[in-house]
């Protein structure tokens, strides 16, 4: 979980695949606790590092949205370097955030327990709330008072994500988790910003 919330989008990718291979709560509140955190970091490190890199504001939105976990965490690293930063890395982190509907369709269908295909019902409002923002563009205030909800509910949700996380908890997983999760952040981030820098991701 903590490589597929790597590759693609966070939380909203632990939580799409949490089910499909019916990962236990412990391991999927371990998993969401050392994405968040690195995320934490994320939105302090990126913009000091930007800085002193003198990166584009392309170019600083690019990395964003290619290494930082979740969307919230991109938006708020990308604003930090301007309003280019952030369309770019806007633009970039949704099309990333689309591999989810495919590689957790794809892991359900290789899985396959007890003979069956898991989808995931988070894949169906993904994709319902998707169509209808761009379908119906003119509940736009309707779909910003949702999208309002939507960042609260997530503020409940990391608070109840915290409340499973006991030292039991923590002492069963490990610390494995973390160092993984370390790990590919740091793999990610450097290899992309490299590939920026070189000129082989435009």
């Amino acid at each position: 979980m903590i490589s597929f919330g790597t590759a693609i989008c966070g939380g909203s990718s632990i939580a799409a695949l949490a089910p499909v291979i019916r990962s236990q709560d412990d391991e999927t509140a371990v998993a969401l606790a050392t994405v968040f955190t690195l995320n934490s970091v994320a939105l302090f490190v990126f913009p000091l590092v930007g800085h002193l890199l003198a990166l584009s504001q392309r170019g600083f939105g690019l990395w964003a949205a290619l290494a930082i976990h979740d969307t919230s965490s991109v938006v708020g690293a990308a604003s930090a370097s301007g309003s280019a930063a952030l369309m770019v890395a806007t633009t970039v982190t949704l099309t990333r955030a689309v591999w989810i509907v495919l590689c957790a369709l794809g892991a359900g269908w290789l899985l396959r327990l007890d003979g069956k295909i898991k989808f995931p019902l988070f894949i169906l409002g993904f994709l319902l709330a998707a169509a209808l923002r761009s379908l119906v563009p003119a509940g736009e205030p309707v779909w910003h008072a949702l999208g309002a909800v939507a960042k609260q509910s997530l503020v409940v949700t990391l608070f109840l994500v915290g409340t499973g996380l006991t030292r039991d908890v923590l002492q069963h997983n490990g610390v494995r988790p973390l160092v993984q999760g370390v790990l590919l952040w740091l793999l990610v981030s450097v290899g992309t910003l490299s590939a920026i820098e070189t000129g082989w991701i435009r």
